[in-house]
């Protein structure tokens, strides 16, 4: 489990990471179809909650793991 959760929050990072640049720079967008999951005149804010979400996940995920490690 903590590998998939670990690599839903990279694929959330990275897609908000490139759906930034995309938006703001040039369009190349690394995973297409996490594009599909921001409302399309919110896209700013958007990529930004993913971004987030994805760094929280990545950090409940650790801290489930420590926790583990502790026991």
């Amino acid at each position: 489990m903590k590998n998939f959760l670990g690599f839903v929050s990279f694929v959330l990072v990275v897609g908000g990471l490139s759906g930034l640049l995309s938006d703001h720079l040039w369009d190349l967008h690394i995973f297409g179809f996490v594009r599909f999951l921001v409302p399309a005149d919110h896209q700013t804010v958007g990529y930004f909650v993913m971004i987030g979400v994805g760094v929280l996940l990545a950090v409940g995920t650790e801290l489930l793991d420590r926790r583990g490690a502790k026991d």
